[in-house]
């Protein structure tokens, strides 16, 4: 899939599935907790209070009235030894607490075993356990309060509820319940009235006792309401949709930015050098078309830079070899020892100018590359300035070169500089200030706490301010004071602007007060790695 938005839709797709698929084990799990847990709440008290009355008669009479209630429940009772049952000590502590078992035999019947005493358990096959339960629990309580009076129903019953049932049952009267004058009417004939409350999905019941007007009211029961499956299938369906919807809005317009970019890398690709992306943002697709553009850049200024060296190259390089031919010739000509010799020193400067032409070249070819290996160590800038001073005073003695040292405390001397780039970005400023000199130069070092600067002053013709800029372009002379016939190459500035490139800084050229140019060197104290 070539689209992004099929590959997202497709991702997004195959985890929906797949959270589906888990939500409806996860469902099915806990609707099936849900389940036995109110199947429990269903059978507990019917059970409960019947082994409560079983464990109150001697034992001669409980078979006998456990098969009349049976009857009238239509639950067929039966009683079981204790050290018979298959059930684990940890599930008959549970029975002995209150507890009731129920074993589904199928969707709608079980087998409920709940606790009589230590001999004996109460077991009983339940043909459909269902809110209609509750109908045999209220019947069976009916029962149990007629023995007692009108007066100790109330105190009777509360006691059973807390103890043995797991729904509320009160005792209420005829004004003080909702009932119709046919449901009042089915009451006093004994019935039990189920009202079934949609609305709230609640469930009571009504029985009246035969010696009075008080009625047992049981509930309200809250109804099971199973999680469907089916709904939530919908509902991710419709998330499925509308994230799919949001999705394609948001993706189709990365999509087109992203075909931007690569119709524009299609294009640099074929030589189009110039080309450049226009997307605008600061997500990640904005970053990338800015990445884009730098890359552009750097890759359109390295080409430039190589045209610039071949044309730098084959116009400096015609110079000397041309006089190294001329110099052959001579050679050839040369009737004396004499002649030849000072031909043959001629040609040796020629061929030393040759090297150091190739050297700067080298020189300002890796600076510009991407990234040239800059190492970075603790050094007193202030002895790199004194040492490229007693160099030149070595080679020279045109014109006095004064250092003035560095009156900052020894640990601010110190700084984090490639040492072999920083003393060849002096000796090019020094040297440079040497040829255009009138009689001195000064070159000084000084500290902050968060920068480094190097000045380097001479009392020459200085650079007009229009020139200042361009004085650093690589292969640029200037007219007049500043000619070919001073030496150089046009390389030594454009260098020393790159050596402060890879050192976080700056070379600047402004007016001397020694009356000509001073060239200066500025970098942060801490760099960063």
């Amino acid at each position: 899939m070539s689209s992004i938005f099929l590959r997202i839709y497709g991702g997004l797709l195959f985890s929906l599935v797949l959270v589906s698929v888990l939500s409806g084990i996860v469902v099915t799990i806990v609707n099936g907790v849900r389940m036995a847990e109110y199947r429990e709440d269903m059978a507990r008290g019917t059970f409960r209070l019947v082994s409560e009355v079983l464990a109150s008669l001697p034992d001669d009479q409980r078979q006998k009235w456990l098969r009349d209630w049976g009857h009238k429940l239509s639950i067929p009772f039966s009683m079981v030894p204790v050290n018979q049952v298959d059930f684990s000590p940890k599930e008959v502590e549970l029975l002995s607490q209150g507890q009731v078992d129920v074993q589904m035999l199928n969707e709608k019947s079980a087998v409920i075993t709940s606790w009589i005493d230590d001999q004996w358990l109460l077991r009983g096959n339940v043909p459909e356990i269902s809110e209609q339960m509750a109908t045999s629990t209220i019947i069976f309580l009916r029962h149990l309060l007629n023995s007692y009076s009108p007066d100790e129903r109330a105190r009777v019953l509360t006691k059973r509820s807390s103890e043995s049932l797991s729904f509320p049952v009160s005792i209420v009267h005829y004004p003080s319940t909702y009932l119709t004058p046919l449901q009042q009417s089915q009451l006093r004939q004994g019935s039990v009235v189920t009202i079934l409350s949609v609305r709230d999905e609640t469930l009571q019941l009504y029985a009246q006792m035969a010696d009075s007007d008080q009625i047992i009211h049981l509930g309200p029961l809250k109804l099971l309401n199973l999680y469907p499956f089916k709904l939530i299938l919908t509902l991710g369906l419709f998330v499925l949709i509308s994230l799919s919807l949001a999705i394609y809005i948001l993706v189709r317009g990365m999509e087109k930015r992203l075909r931007k970019l690569e119709r524009a890398a299609t294009r640099f690709s074929r030589g189009d050098f110039d080309v450049r992306v226009n997307v605008a943002g600061a997500d990640s697709i904005g970053r990338l078309a800015m990445a884009f553009n730098a890359m552009a850049d750097h890759i359109q200024r390295l080409l430039s830079l190589q045209k610039e060296m071949i044309r730098g190259v084959s116009h400096e390089l015609r110079t000397p070899v041309a006089r190294l031919r001329f110099g052959l010739d001579l050679i050839a000509d040369a009737r004396t020892q004499e002649e030849r010799e000072a031909q043959l020193e001629g040609m040796d400067q020629d061929i030393q100018e040759l090297d150091h032409l190739v050297d700067e070249f080298l020189t300002y070819a890796n600076l510009e590359q991407g990234a040239p290996t800059i190492s970075l160590k603790r050094h007193d800038v202030d002895k790199v300035v004194a040492q490229v001073v007693g160099e030149h005073l070595r080679l020279q003695n045109r014109v006095e070169i004064e250092h003035i040292p560095c009156n900052v405390l020894n640990p601010r001397r110190f700084v984090e500089i490639d040492r072999r780039y920083i003393h060849r970005a002096i000796q090019n400023l020094v040297g440079n200030a040497c040829r255009y000199a009138d009689s001195r130069v000064q070159v000084r070092f000084s500290s902050t706490q968060d920068t480094c600067r190097i000045d380097v002053d001479d009392d020459g013709p200085g650079i007009p301010e229009e020139q200042w800029e361009r004085v650093f372009s690589a292969f640029s002379r200037l007219d007049d004071s500043r000619t070919r016939k001073s030496g150089g190459y046009g390389l030594g500035l454009s260098i020393v602007r790159r050596i402060m490139y890879w050192h976080g800084g700056r070379a600047l050229v402004s007016h001397s007060p020694l009356g000509g140019a001073r060239f200066s060197l500025v970098w942060p104290r801490k760099q960063r790695h």
